[in-house]
Formats: structure tokens, C-alpha cells, sequence
């Protein structure tokens, strides 16, 4: 017997690890984002003038739960592959640049840092790269699953180079609170 586990013991290693990293990376972004108060509905951001490729604001929210689905796989792909040369390597990487990426909303919808968020996406665009050139070496398929995170960094450093660019006084642009009161 050459095989320390079957291939049904591998399968299920693997599906252990997804049932945990997936809905773990799926809650994190979550929270980032619920917290710093991203999207549209952020005053703040409501007042920014968009670039003309700015998407609708729902779709960041159907694009990041597939994004955080496909990065949790991959990472479950990369912990399943015990006694893989740079597997260490690669689950470090991937938790430097996921935490990168958990800081980014805050930094831009709660700190209103437009400036920092966009070098902030440079580090983690750089970081994820890396990441995904190390999970190929280690299995292909967990790289593959990097692909579509890394064309959305590129598109949302676009826009934030270019959000940034159109509002040169983001970080100081107050927008008051709602009132309550009524006009007599």
C-alpha cells in the first residue's frame, strides 16, 4: 500500500477545510464592510463624483461574496495539500493580503482615506499576486481560483485612482447628518 489516505479520505479532508475557511472568509468580508458603513449608502460616498466607469453599487455586492467564495476555496485547496513544499509559505501570504483586503473598507468608507485606500490596493494587489503565483506552484486549480480576484483589484484600483482624482478633498469633504427637525 503506497497511499496513506484513499481518495475518498482526501475528498473529505478538502470539503472539512471548505465547510470551515469558506463561510470564515465570507463573514470576515462581511464584516468589514457592515462596519466601515461601505457602499452607497454611505453618505460620504453618496457626495463623491464617480468615474464614468463606476459600476452600480449592487453589483460590489453580488462580485465580493463570489470573490471571497473562490478565495476560500483556494486557500481550503492549499490547506488540504499536507506536505506540499511552500504550503506554509502560501497560507501566510494569503492571510497578509486577506488582511489587507479587510482594511481597505475602512480605510476608504470609514476613514475616508481615499488616497491611502488606493495605495492600500496596490499592496494588496501586489500581496495577492504573490499569493497566487505560490499557490501555482503548489496546485494549479487554487491559483486559477485567484484569477478573478486579482482582475477585480486591478478594476477597483481603476477606480479608485480615479475617485481619488475627482475629489481631490475627499478626506475633508463633511457631509452633516440628516435633521430631524421640522420647518415651521
Amino acid at each position: 500500500m503506497s497511499q496513506l489516505a484513499s481518495a475518498s479520505q482526501l475528498r473529505m479532508s478538502f470539503v472539512r477545510w471548505a465547510l470551515v475557511v469558506v463561510p470564515a472568509i465570507m463573514l470576515l468580508g462581511f464584516l468589514s464592510g457592515t462596519v466601515s458603513g461601505s457602499g452607497e449608502d454611505n453618505a460620504w460616498f453618496a457626495e463623491l463624483v464617480k468615474p464614468e466607469a463606476q459600476p452600480p453599487g449592487w453589483l460590489f455586492g453580488v462580485v465580493w461574496p463570489i470573490l471571497y467564495l473562490l478565495m476560500g476555496i483556494a486557500l481550503a485547496i492549499i490547506l488540504n495539500a499536507r506536505g506540499a513544499r511552500l504550503r506554509g509559505i502560501a497560507i501566510g501570504l494569503f492571510l497578509l493580503q486577506l488582511a489587507l483586503n479587510l482594511f481597505w473598507s475602512p480605510l476608504f468608507f470609514g476613514r475616508h482615506e481615499v488616497s491611502a485606500a488606493f495605495y492600500l490596493l496596490l499592496a494588496i494587489w501586489i500581496s495577492a499576486l504573490v499569493t497566487t503565483l505560490v499557490f501555482g506552484r503548489i496546485r494549479a486549480l487554487a491559483a486559477w481560483l485567484m484569477v478573478p480576484y486579482l482582475a477585480w483589484l486591478s478594476f477597483a484600483a481603476i477606480l479608485n485612482y480615479q475617485i481619488d482624482q475627482l475629489n481631490p478633498d475627499a478626506e475633508r469633504l463633511y457631509v452633516p447628518a440628516a435633521s430631524s427637525e421640522i420647518g415651521v
